[in-house]
């Protein structure tokens, strides 16, 4: 991530940050990341519940900073519902003093220390922050906060790119349909029906075509391998990384499937066996490690994004029984651009509709523990 648009003063930089982060943050602790002059990224945490967590945040921030490659500065923000003027002076003023320290020691110049709270915002690092707090006013008036507007299409919160569009119940009843047939006697006809994209590849790569209209068979086609686990992750990655590793991931999906079936395991926990015992392919280890964000590799942001846009209005308008996996893939992928709060947001649905998913509670876990992909630190 980086941008050109100057923030000349604090207000202004804190109205320009809804804009770099893509979503308005509340309850949060945020760290905008600098290389040299230009952003290099955002970080978000939540607020720790605790005294006794903030020494345990800051390392983590420190740490996460310091994997970033050619990051040497940031800017700390919390943002809070506490008030100023609940007589205690700057809410949230421990945590970013402790994380300034921290991070000067680890060698990051700390440009400044933001809070914005409830009925004003202050800088920790001057000494003429009223105790009161400066007006919120000077924030949302700012002219920063226009221009960062036009460039950038800003959520309401970090989940806000996980939520579902309405459903449209023509689309709905004839996706519904559509897999009635693929599930029944109509099956082949619906597959003659779908010619090439009767290839998981060849459909993957049709439904990331700009500007296409996919009819419901496609679309129901999709959901169905979707709920396949194997296919499931292959269409994941190819959609991430491509065609070629599309096709390696559907060749090594086949061969994983079957040693599953004849250890009588489920495929999502044959991998993760595997992957720990180091008794995989090195097709399907370097594979497993992608899906775990262990590689310089990165997704193809373009193909991401287009994909979790057609997604998120077909898993709207999917029944409920096939929507899971779909679910998972776009957790997965968002967590793959960084958004590890909306890949978060789409773990919780699947869960809800199928709290012993297996694929589900391993991406609740990987999202859930903070984890970054290396890709995420690799130069851009």
């Amino acid at each position: 991530m980086t941008t050109i648009i100057r923030a000349e003063a604090a207000h202004d930089f804190l109205a320009l940050v809804p804009s770099l982060a893509g979503f308005h943050p509340r309850r949060s602790l945020l760290c905008v990341a600098f290389s040299g002059n230009r952003t290099a990224g955002v970080l978000r945490y939540d607020l720790p519940r605790r005294a006794a967590d903030r020494a345990s945040l800051a390392a983590a921030v420190v740490a996460t900073l310091c994997r970033m490659r050619g990051v040497d500065a940031v800017v700390p923000i919390v943002y809070t519902e506490a008030r100023f003027g609940s007589g205690r002076g700057m809410p949230q003023r421990a945590l970013l003093g402790m994380l300034t320290s921290r991070a000067e020691e680890a060698g990051f110049l700390v440009r400044d220390a933001l809070c914005r709270a409830a009925d004003g915002w202050g800088s920790l690092l001057d000494p003429a922050t009223p105790v009161t707090g400066h007006p919120l006013a000077l924030i949302d008036e700012s002219p920063v906060a226009r221009l960062a507007g036009d460039a950038r299409e800003v959520a309401s919160s970090p989940s806000a790119s996980a939520s579902l569009p309405p459903v449209e119940p023509a689309v709905a009843d004839r996706i519904a349909e559509a897999l009635d047939q693929l599930a029944g006697a109509g099956r082949e006809a619906a597959l003659r029906r779908l010619g090439v994209n009767g290839d998981p590849v060849a459909l993957v790569e049709t439904l990331l075509g700009r500007g296409a209209v996919h009819p419901p068979l496609r679309l129901a086609w999709f959901l169905h391998l979707a709920s396949v686990p194997a296919v499931r992750d292959a269409m994941m990655l190819q959609i991430a990384f491509g065609a070629l590793v599309g096709e390696a991931a559907h060749d090594d999906a086949i061969a994983t499937a079957e040693r599953a079936a004849e250890r009588d395991e489920t495929v999502d926990g044959l991998v993760v066996r595997e992957l720990v015992a180091g008794t995989s392919g090195e097709v399907s280890e370097m594979l497993s490690r992608l899906m775990i964000g262990q590689s310089q590799l990165r997704p193809d942001v373009g193909r991401v994004e287009r994909a979790l846009a057609l997604l998120r209005r077909t898993i709207a308008n999917a029944p409920p029984t096939h929507r899971v996996g779909p679910l998972c893939i776009a957790a997965w992928l968002s967590w793959s651009l960084g958004r590890g709060s909306a890949g978060g947001a789409f773990i919780d649905l699947a869960v809800e509709l199928d709290p012993e998913h297996s694929m589900a509670g391993l991406l609740s876990a990987l999202i859930g523990s903070g984890t970054l992909p290396e890709w995420a630190f690799s130069g851009r």
